[in-house]
């Protein structure tokens, strides 16, 4: 197994301090950590992966023709469906499957759900019977019970949950503290330090799986990077974080986004996050030899590189000046394509966080960022971290 990080920094036996009034602030985990009730968080990732390991092992799939699938109502009076498909027993969809199978013939799922099942199942065979597409791609398990998980197209290339998840272990372990990836510590708001030593627990956790997906968030934060300093003097201070997902039914994408970030809150927001990348793929055909090309070697890539290029581009940005006057400022930003109010809002911005105007790379892109903080569309913000990242980059 690998040792990961080749960072090798003073561990972190206590909190530190952490600026985040800088960086983006990104919800993907705290919106997956909100949504999750009990049953689909796991304290280690030896737990997620025995679990989605062993619904992948009663796992079959065939591919059938629409018209040759058989619905019923339960014979049990129990008021659900089941299916029927040559050479097989009897299935009973997920919740999910069936919203595919009626997605599949263009019914509405949320109508038909609410039918008795007898009813349900004539419309949902008439639709079989004239769906045009003629095969389709059953994922079956018999893990408890039979039960058709999920309904896609004859190409559909999936990659398991329980590969993701084994590709993570490969450079995190068990994801508690075996390496130096781990599930996160927490951000004290009152006195704005991070601790990176808590305990997993349900509440803590950021190891999730349903019956359609897998998400795993892990940093190594008990090693903390200086990339230059904060206005005041003190050292400011990141550490690396990752979080991938996967749906093996079809639910979404395959992805891994990397980046550095400054703390995590206990509802599981990162804050004062840099260089962020991200890497989805779709259930194409050939997605799972891309999974093996591409995305499985660049979370590898990034657990065991050292964080240098990182520090030496955050120090050029902090030293290349590009705007010594207001005319300078306004005209930098106004050729990137910034409006005349928000030039003077990100302007307004680095006065207020950083005590003067702007004047190098690094300046405008957290003036940047913190305007972005404030956009209340989510495609606004991301337009705009976009923007950041590329003046960024622009020191490297």
């Amino acid at each position: 197994m690998s040792n990961t990080s080749a960072y090798q920094g003073t561990p972190a036996r206590a909190p530190y301090r952490v600026d985040i009034s800088k960086g983006q602030n990104i919800s993907r985990v705290s919106s997956e950590w909100f949504a999750r009730p009990a049953d689909e968080r796991f304290l280690s990732l030896d737990e997620l992966y025995a679990r989605v390991l062993a619904r992948g092992q009663t796992a079959s799939t065939r591919i059938v023709e629409t018209r040759a699938i058989e619905v019923r109502a339960e014979s049990s009076g129990a008021g659900r469906l089941e299916l029927l498909v040559p050479g097989g027993e009897a299935v009973a969809p997920t919740n999910w499957s069936f919203g595919q199978l009626c997605s599949l013939i263009g019914a509405p799922a949320a109508y038909l759900r609410q039918l008795p099942a007898a009813l349900a199942g004539i419309n949902l065979q008439h639709g079989l019977l004239s769906h045009r597409g003629e095969h389709v791609k059953l994922l079956e398990t018999s893990e408890h019970r039979t039960e058709l998980r999920a309904v896609t197209g004859p190409d559909y290339g999936r990659i398991w949950d329980h590969e993701l998840v084994s590709a993570v272990m490969r450079i995190a372990g068990n994801g508690t503290g075996d390496t130096r990836w781990k599930v996160p510590g927490v951000l004290d708001w009152s006195t704005m330090t991070y601790n990176p030593h808590v305990d997993v627990t349900s509440g803590t956790t950021t190891l999730y799986a349903s019956d359609r997906d897998v998400f795993v968030f892990l940093v190594d934060d008990t090693h903390p990077i200086e990339a230059g300093r904060l206005p005041g003097g003190e050292p400011d201070l990141f550490f690396p974080g990752f979080y991938c997902w996967n749906s093996e039914v079809g639910s979404k994408t395959i992805g891994i986004a990397t980046f550095y970030l400054r703390a995590v809150c206990m509802n599981r927001n990162l804050w004062g996050v840099e260089d962020f990348k991200e890497i989805s793929l779709r259930h194409s055909k050939f997605a799972a030899n891309r999974f093996a090309e591409q995305a499985g070697p660049a979370l590898t890539r990034f657990a065991n590189s050292s964080p240098r290029s990182f520090v030496e581009g955050v120090k050029t940005a902090r030293e290349r000046l590009v705007a010594r006057t207001d005319e300078d400022r306004t005209t930098f930003l106004r050729e990137r394509g910034f409006s005349k109010v928000d030039t003077s809002r990100i302007i307004a911005a680095v006065l207020d966080e950083e005590g003067h105007s702007p004047s190098s790379l690094y300046d405008f892109v957290q003036g940047i960022t913190a305007v972005a903080r404030s956009k209340s569309h989510q495609d606004d913000r991301l337009e705009y971290e976009t923007r950041a990242r590329r003046i960024l980059e622009r020191a490297n």
